[in-house]
């Protein structure tokens, strides 16, 4: 049966929007640049449509304007430095960040719920959001 969305804003996705509905706390959702390798079995929703189309940081923002996140994972070899970094903190205020090298990240995507490919190409643009509650 196919998912039908008369939204205004938000997520418009089709896969992505059935994601969030079905995220529970702790559950772990990725978005990912468009070179991350993605593990089989893993739910892989693809919104890349061309070099920098969706950018990786308009990708996030949009998520989470849906979704209750109490922690984000991110590649230490992103750089603490890097505008990107700074940009992608400056989405989620005061919530925990942990950094691990970018093999652990790549680990850790094997429990995900699914993975968002985005049409980025900045290396490491990839953040795990960890689900929380909204109470």
């Amino acid at each position: 049966e196919r998912f039908n969305n008369m939204k205004k804003r938000g997520v418009l996705n089709e896969g992505i929007s059935r994601v969030i509905s079905c995220l529970g706390h702790k559950d772990m959702l990725v978005i990912c640049d468009a070179g991350f390798p993605i593990p089989k079995g893993v739910d892989r929703i693809d919104v890349a449509v061309g070099k920098n189309i969706p950018r990786f940081l308009e990708t996030v923002r949009v998520i989470v304007e849906e979704l209750f996140v109490e922690k984000i994972i991110v590649a230490n070899e992103l750089g603490k430095d890097s505008e990107l970094y700074k940009k992608l903190i400056g989405l989620f205020g005061q919530i925990k960040v942990e950094n691990v090298p970018h093999e652990e990240l790549k680990a850790m995507i094997r429990d995900a719920r699914a993975v968002v490919r985005t049409g980025e190409f900045t290396p490491y643009a990839n953040v795990i959001l960890v689900c929380g509650v909204g109470y």
